[in-house]
């Protein structure tokens, strides 16, 4: 099939669309018209996208979502060492290529992640297996990895995800890896520099993904100390990005309360100057029961509250999904179900149609205040 343009696309949708895609969200089985959701964030200052995979460029319905709803876009692992460099003497952009012209010749900025995913787990293993001898050698090293990616697509990429999870989860402490065994912290330093002298325009960000679930209480607090390490060392960060992978927890119901000691963490990331960023929303059903009117429902009441919540603090810049359709997220394969039922963790389901979960992504838009945009 050829390539269809945002152009060409809004016209199509204007009025019937030959794949069959629905422009409405359901709400007690009356459908209901609505503006993109890219129109709604961005009359409030904000930016919607979602993460996108280079095999997706071959679903005509997957892209028609794209360039109804966002304005922008993430690749969701073609910017990764592991997909660039693979191997030692490997490097292979051609996925991160095929995606970032997809988002120039439609019309769509683009958010580069990730220069440094700061996790053995992660990392290609031929990196996890140097051995540096100072930490001069590694500086040099990941210099030029970082340097590679971003002058490739520089000035076309507004905004770096520099460095991502670079703090244990269960520990709150700095995870070390071959990379920071001669540099510590300033292996983190260092790539926030090297970004700032090779993109400094863009808006330099540390992404990760703690919750207000009560397991991530370590998780936050070790962010927060982290965060202000990197400020008192003048590192160039203009932002956190908060992942917002929901309800990893995963209880049989959605529970309140959690709320206050989410506030204290966003308030102490606001208070330090940082913008905010909702990176890769997605939401887990992994436990709750089968029946889909009952998780739509429960979702979609989360996701209202969690954006109402969010959105109230004029320093989110941006909104991306870690992807607009369910069967297609990576949840499937993460945390599968047990009983094998399809998750439901997007705002479209497998046959491309939307759900209540983005009305009340839609409505939380329609809610928020406006704040600056970048």
């Amino acid at each position: 099939m050829s390539k269809i343009t945002r152009r060409e696309w809004l016209a199509l949708a204007s009025a019937s669309s030959a794949f069959g895609l629905s422009a409405c969200a359901t709400t007690n089985g009356t459908a209901t018209e609505t503006q993109p959701l890219h129109t709604l964030a961005a009359e409030k200052g904000m930016r919607f996208g979602s993460a996108m995979g280079a095999g997706q460029l071959n679903d005509a319905r997957y892209m028609e979502i794209m360039l109804r709803e966002c304005s922008t876009m993430v690749a969701e692992n073609a910017f990764k060492w592991y997909s660039i460099y693979p191997e030692a003497d490997v490097v292979n952009f051609d996925p991160a290529d095929r995606l970032f012209a997809f988002a120039g010749e439609n019309g769509l900025t683009m958010r580069g992640h990730t220069l440094l995913w700061h996790r053995q787990e992660y990392s290609p293993q031929w990196v996890n297996d140097l051995e540096f001898t100072s930490a001069s050698e590694t500086a040099d090293f990941v210099e030029e990895k970082i340097a590679r990616i971003v002058d490739r697509y520089a000035p076309g990429i507004y905004a770096w995800d520099v460095v991502n999870e670079a703090i244990d989860d269960q520990t709150g402490m700095f995870r070390e890896s071959s990379l920071s065994a001669k540099m510590g912290e300033q292996l983190i330093d260092h790539a926030f520099h090297v970004a700032k002298a090779h993109a400094p325009n863009a808006r330099l960000v540390y992404n990760d993904f703690m919750s207000w679930e009560a397991t991530s209480t370590a998780h936050r607090a070790g962010v927060l100390r982290f965060l202000e390490r990197l400020k008192s060392r003048g590192v160039p960060i203009d932002g956190l990005g908060i992942q917002s992978h929901s309800n990893y927890e995963m209880p049989d119901e959605f529970t309140t309360g959690k709320q206050s000691e989410w506030i204290a963490f966003c308030d102490e990331v606001a208070g330090m100057g940082l913008e905010m960023y909702i990176t890769e929303f997605d939401v887990n059903d992994t436990q709750l029961k089968p029946d889909i009117a009952y998780r739509d429902a429960l979702i979609s009441t989360y996701t209202r509250e969690y954006f109402d919540l969010m959105l109230s603090y004029p320093q989110v810049k941006e909104v991306l999904a870690w992807g607009m359709v369910d069967d297609q997220n990576w949840l499937q394969g993460f945390l599968p179900r047990a009983d094998d039922v399809l998750k439901r963790p997007t705002l479209y389901d497998k046959d491309y149609k939307a759900k209540t979960v983005r009305t009340a992504l839609a409505e939380a838009f329609k809610a928020a205040s406006y704040r600056q945009p970048i």
